[in-house]
């Protein structure tokens, strides 16, 4: 028998493989076909889906997709950097890997890759500051169905959500002051957008906004900050019902109508930029608060492979491997 090893996988939600209409199709199919993120009837859902929304959504997903895209997707570029800084450090006992909760690499594909190269323990790290049942729960959910096939299953430990972890909310305070240090003026607000998620999900008892809340009064505090200099928003809604408020582009136009010239935006729950930080907030929201009246706006990076936010998944890795090791 060869000598077990162990595996790290990060990973993170997912993109399309291209961005043309067909991969966008085939990645929305995945994504929206998800009970955990859209939890509505689920034969009245499909055929709302694969008639009307897989029919005409894509085009335009892909168009934006398009805007932010360079070698690769965004997001997968950063998830992949951030995966080869790290396995350098852990390469004695641990194999560092990444993966996609939808599309490619699969979840699937780099359990089994991992479990391939004699990994009998896995540490799976969703990569979500804050928790919520529409994302971290949903890559628990793919992995046990992966392991569920398996003749020879690994020991498996999901990583627990950092919302409140002092080097994630250090890392984010440090991106903030060195961003801001290279303009040329100040904010007169700064918003914390992250993504949103239905209300009723919220009703129901997934924690999610109050955790970003939480991020957001730990971000406050570290910067000396009150809630009229540094506002909570979620953005990234789909959909006719109500998502958790308030709104991150209404809250744009808002200020900008109110007087408010000088706006920067970071979006604390991602770890790694994509096309709602880079699309959706970057060129959309900034085109909506210039023509409501803003003058300035800017956004912060996501910590990306940053050294902050290597420190913060290093820290992760190394906390939740405990005992493996």
């Amino acid at each position: 028998m060869p000598s077990p090893k162990i595996g790290a996988l990060l990973v993170n939600l997912g993109t399309p493989d291209a961005p043309t209409v067909g991969p966008v199709r085939r990645y929305l199919r995945e994504f929206l076909s998800d009970r955990r993120v859209v939890e509505a009837n689920p034969v009245l859902w499909q055929l709302l889906l694969n008639t009307i929304i897989l029919t005409f959504r894509p085009a335009r997903t892909a168009k934006n997709y398009a805007k932010v895209w360079g070698e690769d997707s965004p997001l997968r570029l950063f998830t992949k950097r951030q995966a080869e800084a790290l396995a350098p450090e852990f390469q004695d006992t641990v194999i560092v890997d990444w993966a996609m909760r939808y599309g490619n690499p699969s979840l699937k594909s780099k359990i089994e890759a991992l479990s391939a190269q004699g990994c009998d323990r896995i540490l799976v790290v969703p990569l979500y500051p804050q928790y919520s049942a529409s994302t971290n729960a949903s890559v628990a959910d793919q992995a046990f169905r992966v392991l569920m096939k398996m003749r020879r299953q690994p020991a498996v430990r999901i990583a627990p959500d950092w919302h409140d972890d002092p080097a994630y909310i250090e890392a984010l305070a440090s991106s903030i002051t060195q961003h801001l240090t290279t303009l040329d003026w100040q904010p007169e607000v700064i918003l914390a957008s992250f993504h949103g998620i239905p209300k009723e999900y919220g009703e129901k008892g997934d924690p999610y906004p109050q955790l970003c809340a939480k991020t957001a009064e730990l971000l406050r505090a570290r910067l000396g900050m009150d809630e009229n200099r540094l506002k909570l928003t979620f953005q990234s809604r789909f959909g006719p019902k109500e998502w958790t408020q308030p709104y991150t582009d209404v809250t744009l136009v808002e200020m900008a109508k109110a007087g408010i010239k000088k706006v920067a935006v970071i979006t604390p729950g991602f770890v790694a930029d994509c096309i709602e930080t880079l699309e959706e907030i970057d060129i959309g929201d900034r085109e909506a608060f210039i023509h409501a009246g803003g003058s300035h706006f800017t956004t912060v990076p996501c910590l990306n492979d940053s050294a902050g936010g290597l420190t913060v998944l290093r820290g992760i890795l190394e906390r939740e491997l405990a005992g493996w090791r």
